[in-house]
């Protein structure tokens, strides 16, 4: 009995002390928060590692559902509405589950937060399914990897990637109407912002007169905001008024000087080197004394 109790005392020792010393995790947690377009994607998912064993195929078995991942559920959440792939999907946190094949796989966006198994997967909850070819990598990877690649304004990839195969599908959101709307409404305010809302309509291809317009107003109540200026000078770049865009970009070069900002400065010499290797544009003649 003695020697029962002493195996039990060391037993349990043994597990109070695995409880508080921080052992590594064989596949450890992950999570990916990455700003797109108005919002954020967040990826939250395990990554095994392959340790010398073959991946897909093996360990990752073909036409079976996997969890993405290792562990429990791989989800990932859209801080707006967007498109995947070209099929819409609701701002929301969602699971995220594959089917691998050797020539295609199935990407399955689910309500569902918990599927960490086949046996957990419930097909009436899929929100959407993509189809997607993968491609075979030059070199390999180690370690299970989902990231956001390839980031543009309103694009972006989700990429998902191990052993020496890559799959990715698309995310583009469109906000356009949402801030259109949003710079109406603020610009029928007393405080208007003019500066953001003339940048956005330059960016974004909008009404380039009505940019230019803002623009002004927001450089008439601050005439030393040089960063205003510039913006002007890439509004009239835009308008094909290069001679005042030069104008306009000397002045803002000037105000950037005297603040001391060597980066406006450089940015300023950039947009003027541009328009000097413009064909269109001719230098005004000189002024005679």
């Amino acid at each position: 009995m003695k020697k029962l109790f002493v195996t039990l005392a060391i037993a349990y020792a043994l597990a109070s002390q695995a409880q508080t010393i921080p052992f590594p995790q064989p596949s450890p947690l992950a999570t990916v928060t990455q700003a797109f377009a108005t919002s954020k994607i967040e990826i939250s998912y395990s990554r095994p590692s392959a340790k010398g064993r073959k991946v897909y195929g093996d360990v990752v078995s073909f036409g079976k559902l996997w969890r993405t991942g290792a562990n429990g559920a791989t989800t990932i959440t859209f801080g707006e509405d967007v498109k995947l792939n070209g099929m819409d999907v609701k701002a929301g946190k969602y699971g995220l589950v594959t089917i691998p094949n050797e020539t295609e796989w199935t990407i399955i966006i689910t309500k569902d937060l918990n599927v960490n198994d086949a046996s957990a997967y419930k097909q009436e909850n899929d929100v959407v399914r993509l189809q997607v070819k993968p491609i075979k990598l030059n070199y390999s990877i180690e370690t299970f990897t989902i990231e956001v690649a390839n980031i543009k304004t309103n694009e972006a990839d989700i990429e998902i990637k191990w052993e020496n195969t890559a799959v990715s599908f698309k995310v583009t959101a469109d906000y356009d109407a949402r801030i259109s709307k949003q710079i109406e409404e603020e610009m029928a305010k007393d405080r208007r912002p003019y500066g953001a809302a003339a940048n956005y309509y330059l960016d974004n291809g909008k009404d380039l007169n009505k940019a230019l317009e803002w623009i002004n107003k927001a450089i008439a109540a601050n005439p030393k905001a040089y960063w205003n200026v510039l913006t002007k000078a890439r509004i009239q770049v835009a308008l094909k008024d290069y001679n005042g865009a030069m104008a306009t970009s000397m002045e803002s070069w000037n105000l950037a000087k005297e603040d001391g900002d060597d980066a406006y400065m450089k940015r300023n010499e950039k947009l003027q080197a541009e328009i000097k290797a413009n064909p269109a544009y001719k230098p005004a003649p000189a002024k005679k004394k």
